[in-house]
C-alpha cells in the first residue's frame, strides 16, 4: 500500500465515522419525556420517610377511594389522620387504636 492509499483509507475513515456518529445522534437519541402537566404531578399514593426509610407522612387513597392525610409520630406511637370522607375529619390514635383527639 502507497502512502497516498494509506492517507485516503484514514480520511474515508475518518469522515464515514463522523458523519455515522452525526447521523446515529440525530436518527437514535432518546427523546425527551414530557411531564404529565407542566403545573402538577399524579399519583395514587405521596409518601415522606425518614432517613431509615420509615413513611412518616403519606397523603392518598384508601380501597374505598376515600381521600386521607396521615402523619406518624417519630417512635410510630401516634398517628394524627385528616380525611374529610370519615365521621372524624381529624383524629390523633395511638398505636393500640385507642382514639386520643378527634374533632368532627
Amino acid at each position: 500500500m502507497t502512502q497516498k492509499q494509506v492517507l485516503t483509507l484514514c480520511a474515508a475513515a475518518f469522515l464515514g465515522g463522523t458523519v455515522g456518529g452525526m447521523l446515529s445522534t440525530q436518527l437514535l437519541s432518546p427523546r425527551s419525556v414530557e411531564a404529565q402537566k407542566p403545573n402538577g404531578i399524579h399519583g395514587e399514593e405521596f409518601l415522606l420517610l425518614d432517613a431509615k426509610g420509615k413513611a412518616r407522612a403519606g397523603l392518598g387513597l384508601d380501597a374505598n377511594g376515600e381521600v386521607g392525610f396521615v402523619l406518624r409520630s417519630k417512635d410510630g406511637n401516634r398517628t394524627l389522620t385528616l380525611s374529610p370522607d370519615e365521621p372524624s375529619v381529624i383524629k390523633l390514635v395511638e398505636r393500640g387504636g385507642r382514639i386520643l383527639w378527634e374533632a368532627p
